[in-house]
């Protein structure tokens, strides 16, 4: 049975969701988040699933044969914390994240309370790191 992927782009409207978020601050927290992630990149923000606001994409194949689209980098305003989404697997993204600020580190996420909690100049860095990570790991055919 193929796997099919949950989390893909679609075209729902990345300013609707982001006024749907319950808390004042967090949806404009959202919006700082966008202006950052748009600016950095240079890509338009698209929603990929439910609730996570992309940017650009990238094609993985993985060993095992199991392969799909994703975003280079993106985030998501959920009601605990900002989900940040960078690239895993490269050192400089730890590194960056010893200057970035108050976070949470999962596997493939970073956790913020607030964008003030966080370093601006480092977020931009992270974000350019994963996407020139991504783009050199899974370079476009």
């Amino acid at each position: 049975m193929a796997y099919e992927q949950k989390t893909k782009q679609n075209e729902r409207s990345v300013m609707s969701f982001i006024e749907e978020v319950d808390h004042s601050k967090k949806r404009e927290d959202a919006y700082r988040l966008l202006d950052i992630f748009t600016e950095t990149t240079g890509y338009e923000a698209k929603m990929w699933g439910s609730s996570i606001i992309g940017f650009g994409s990238y094609h993985y194949k993985y060993k095992s044969g199991h392969e799909g689209d994703a975003p280079l980098v993106g985030f998501s305003p959920r009601k605990a914390k900002i989900s940040l989404y960078f690239a895993t697997g490269d050192p400089e993204r730890e590194e960056l994240l010893e200057k970035f600020g108050k976070h949470k580190s999962g596997k493939a996420c970073v956790y913020i309370n607030k964008v003030e909690d966080i370093d601006e100049e480092v977020l931009k860095k992270l974000i350019l790191q994963s996407v020139s990570f991504l783009q050199r790991m899974y370079p476009e055919e």
